[in-house]
């Protein structure tokens, strides 16, 4: 499939009528997990290409560039709150939580089994364990204040339990960025993960930063504002994987050919067939807003699709699903990392850091007491009220210092002497 070969509407004739902005929403009893995933996905990479253009319009004085980004971004917008209105009213604020960090899970997980740049992968690989304590610490939430059972939300498609704990995450901020690729050099799927990892994780940071307010308790607020914290860390990392170097219009050219890739995956994996539908309508707006940036490339540039995209054919396709075995392999080997970046960026064992690291400075002024941090406390909570904490999980813990479930670790990944 090349989206650029696809015939289109123009983009004068792809706007919404009010009526299709506001679809039948899924059950959230019975729709597959990795059904309200795309939907989150699919919400964030909408979001994140209106706030591209956004900041694009706001850096460009050409009227007929800041025209097309005027009616395409308005297309994107009701793209988006179509999207959003696909969560059934009767979804909490926790249960849309839960999808959202088994999205970060597997989605990740996916992505780093199908890259080959190893920047890429090491970056993906190492957010992973941290998007995997996450799932953990807002399960434990939802299982003392609702009683729910997390395992059921997920499908027993992801395992349940520690990784990297949040405690152990905070590091300081220079310390996430990662060297940038070079677009030129880099495959093109390559630059999708890029693009597609980024908008996915600026979306779990932005709903975690609006929702944490709205919780119910103390203690759920805390917890959503210190993982919004993590959460701003992760797109740090991942934006800066992506070449800075790249014009406005080549940015809003592989913008455009993301969203193509993604709805397309998206259609050829759903199995809910209205939803599927959204996704092949929404795949043919992006090939028409596809084919607006580029022939705004080629007359303000004087560059060519193909120095962007390459041949335009799809690289594989994503497909969402379950990751155990592979998320299991990156805890055994990995969990004890943290990142540094005050030569060069490396991830190293936390042991090997220098007693004055910045990392150390940092714990201690934002953490202070870790066993005062909400996500800590949410997993002594549940271990004073269930006897031990709530996992799901295929087998023991893969990490003998993680298998106690009546105490939370808070000394691994974040001290030398754990």
């Amino acid at each position: 499939m090349n989206p650029i070969k696809e015939k289109c509407k123009s983009i004068e004739n792809n706007f919404l009528p009010l009526k299709k902005m506001y679809p039948k929403s899924y059950n959230k009893m019975k729709t597959s997990p990795y059904t309200k995933t795309r939907v989150i996905l699919m919400n964030g990479t909408e979001f994140e290409s209106q706030w591209f253009m956004h900041n694009f319009a706001r850096h460009c004085a050409e009227p007929e560039i800041r025209a097309a980004l005027a009616v395409v971004r308005r297309q994107e917008q009701q793209q988006q709150k179509r999207i959003s209105c696909l969560k059934p009213i009767n979804e909490s604020i926790l249960e849309t939580t839960i999808g959202y960090e088994q999205l970060a899970i597997d989605l990740t997980a996916v992505l780093a089994q199908h890259d080959t740049d190893k920047t890429n992968i090491e970056a993906l690989n190492f957010a992973l364990l941290e998007d995997f304590d996450h799932l953990y610490r807002f399960a434990n939430l939802l299982m003392t204040d609702k009683g729910e059972d997390a395992s059921e939300l997920v499908g027993k498609y992801t395992e349940i339990m520690p990784g990297r704990p949040t405690v152990a995450e905070h590091r300081y901020p220079a310390d996430d960025l990662v060297p940038h690729m070079v677009a030129e050099k880099a495959n093109l799927y390559s630059k999708l993960v890029a693009s597609t990892i980024t908008a996915a994780e600026q979306q779990t940071m932005n709903y975690y930063m609006n929702i944490a307010q709205w919780y119910k308790n103390d203690l759920g607020r805390k917890l959503y504002a210190e993982i919004a914290m993590i959460e701003e860390a992760h797109v740090t990392q991942y934006e800066s994987l992506k070449d800075p170097n790249l014009s406005w219009l080549e940015q809003w050219v592989m913008h455009e050919y993301c969203e193509c890739w993604l709805y397309y995956s998206a259609m050829q994996d759903e199995s809910v067939d209205y939803i599927k539908k959204i996704w092949n309508e929404h795949f043919k707006m992006e090939v028409s807003h596809l084919k607006t940036a580029v022939k705004l490339l080629k007359k303000f540039e004087k560059k060519s699709f193909e120095s962007v995209c390459g041949d335009g054919e799809f690289p594989q396709l994503l497909k969402l699903g379950g990751n155990k075995e592979y998320i299991r392999k990156v805890l055994s080997n990995t969990v004890k990392l943290t990142a540094d970046n005050t030569v060069k960026h490396d991830y190293k064992d936390i042991k090997k850091l220098p007693d004055n690291h910045r990392y150390f400075d940092y714990q201690r002024y934002m953490s202070g007491d870790p066993e005062r941090n909400a996500s800590h406390l949410v997993i002594a909570k549940a271990i004073d009220r269930l006897g031990e904490d709530f996992r799901y999980q295929d087998s023991e813990h893969p990490v003998k210092e993680l298998r106690n479930r009546k105490t939370d670790n808070v000394k691994i990944s974040r001290t030398k002497n754990a």
